[in-house]
């Protein structure tokens, strides 16, 4: 009977934060923008977006040199190494840009989100707010839910672009496929509304997800150094698994009917 007592106070447990966590999204997303908001905003982009540029660009370019290495040495087999360019692109803009971004977006930004928010709770500068009337979600969590669900978009997009130059770089440039073919079969296979729409809808989701989980995580921590530690970690657990169990059930409304 103690273990049945367990197991269904942490299911409550789990309930009522989910529950907490989406009243607090509603609250964040239906509040009104202010001038230091939006000046907020910004400064959470810079430190957000830009600050992972160099993470995404050196994973982008990476993956891509991979890619164009492993899908020349299959298709070589079967001569079509012309349909190099195809599988790259699609392969990135489908899958592994916006999954690969949010994963490094969950362990860069998301943690640091997580910590950040944690620290102040910590601090009781979270209660200070509060107390000379001044709305922690608007000051403090608003900005960089905004920042994160802005930023993540963008990142997959780079990530795809510098992945299909690296690609590029190993199939044409270093492997010898015909440049005209890499970028033909690009041309002709790759569709805007399908491909690149989906996958940014996939990012923008993402985006969502970590950027919440994250910044929930740190909102409603225990106010100690190992509460922060465990809340941090939760933050990239967390945000890892609903990334690829979000992926499966968007790759299958999106392209699960793709012959």
């Amino acid at each position: 009977m103690n273990a049945i007592a367990l197991l269904g106070r942490r299911v409550i447990e789990r309930v009522r934060g989910i529950g907490v966590a989406t009243v607090m999204l509603l609250q964040i997303l239906f509040s009104m923008p202010t001038k230091l908001g939006v000046s907020l905003f910004i400064y959470q982009m810079h430190r957000i977006g830009v600050m992972s540029l160099l993470i995404i660009g050196v994973s982008g370019l990476f993956i891509g040199l991979v890619l164009g290495l492993q899908g020349y040495s299959i298709l070589v087999n079967v001569g079509s190494e012309a349909m190099l360019g195809t599988m790259v692109s699609l392969t990135l803009l489908r899958e592994l840009a916006p999954v690969v971004a949010a994963l490094l977006f969950a362990g860069r930004a998301g943690s640091a989100l997580t910590a950040e928010i944690g620290l102040m709770k910590a601090t009781e500068q979270l209660s200070s707010m509060e107390m000379i009337g001044v709305d922690p979600l608007k000051r403090i969590v608003s900005p960089r839910l905004w920042a994160g669900i802005v930023s993540l978009p963008m990142l997959t997009v780079i990530f795809a672009a510098i992945g299909i130059l690296g690609g590029k770089m190993v199939g044409v440039d270093f492997l010898g496929v015909d440049e005209g073919s890499y970028w033909s079969g690009m041309q002709s296979s790759v569709q805007f509304g399908h491909d690149v729409v989906n996958g940014i809808i996939k990012s923008i989701v993402f985006a969502l997800i970590c950027t919440w989980i994250a910044v929930y995580q740190g909102y409603a921590c225990e106010p100690t150094s190992e509460g922060i530690a465990t809340s941090t970690t939760r933050t990239v657990v967390y945000s890892s698994l609903c990334v690829l169990g979000f992926d499966f059930v968007l790759t299958a409304v999106m392209f699960g009917g793709v012959q």
